[in-house]
């Protein structure tokens, strides 16, 4: 499968826009690792090969271990994950599948007893984020080289 087109020579002030977000989120304070797991379990479900790629090179270079990316689709089912990473994956999950409902109120309660305001909201920033980059990858068949 081909690349429909480079969106990045397309419109170079939006490509702007979308890195600067990401200069945004690298200066939010949340650890590494938690962005990491957060951004590549939201490209997990919107089937984003692109940025599964790179967001599982990153982790692993971040020290996430092969068994917690091996597994991070199923992180409900093992204890590998704190409680926090826990929380921060079920209101990414919410959040990355807003169109099939879900417990909106019991994910939001779960991450509010682990982060802050400011946390909540940069961790909503995060996923917000990576959903985009996963719209531009997939609408647009970018694939991992």
């Amino acid at each position: 499968m081909k690349a429909r087109f480079n969106y990045y020579t397309a419109s170079p002030d939006t490509m702007k826009a979308m890195f600067n977000s990401q200069a945004v989120i690298e200066a939010t304070g949340l650890e590494a690792r938690l962005i990491n797991l957060v951004e590549l379990r939201a490209s997990q479900i919107n089937g984003c090969a692109f940025c599964m790629h790179m967001h599982s090179a990153q982790a692993r270079k971040n020290g996430v271990s092969n068994e917690h990316l091996d597994t991070l689709a199923g992180w409900r089912d093992t204890d590998w994950f704190s409680e926090r990473e826990q929380a921060a994956l079920g209101w990414t999950e919410y959040l990355t599948r807003l169109s099939q409902g879900g417990d909106g109120e019991a994910a939001y309660e779960a991450m509010a007893r682990h982060f802050t305001e400011k946390e909540r909201t940069d961790l909503t920033y995060v996923i917000g984020t990576i959903n985009m980059w996963n719209r531009f990858s997939v609408g647009f068949q970018t694939h991992p080289e």
